[in-house]
């Protein structure tokens, strides 16, 4: 079961409801009973700076550490082309 904010469409109030994931229940306002929504919140991941992709794309070292592991996955489908 997870938690999720619900805020009256009339009053604002926020309340929290505990139900499953892929449940959508009719609820309403314990303080006022007008219908309430679901609250979405912004995530709280932040990603600054330039290039996530090439950064977590690095071409192979140089270094002879890592040929000796480059070799032995020769067959691997992750290799490097």
């Amino acid at each position: 079961m997870a938690h999720y904010d619900y805020r009256c469409t009339s009053c604002s109030h926020v309340f929290e409801v505990e139900h499953g994931m892929t449940e959508r229940p009719a609820l309403f306002c314990p303080v006022c009973g007008s219908a309430a929504e679901k609250v979405f919140y912004a995530s709280g991941i932040e990603f600054k700076g330039n290039g996530y992709y090439n950064t977590d794309q690095r071409p192979k070292s140089t270094s002879s550490s890592s040929s000796d592991n480059s070799s032995s996955c020769k067959n691997c489908p992750h290799k490097e082309h």
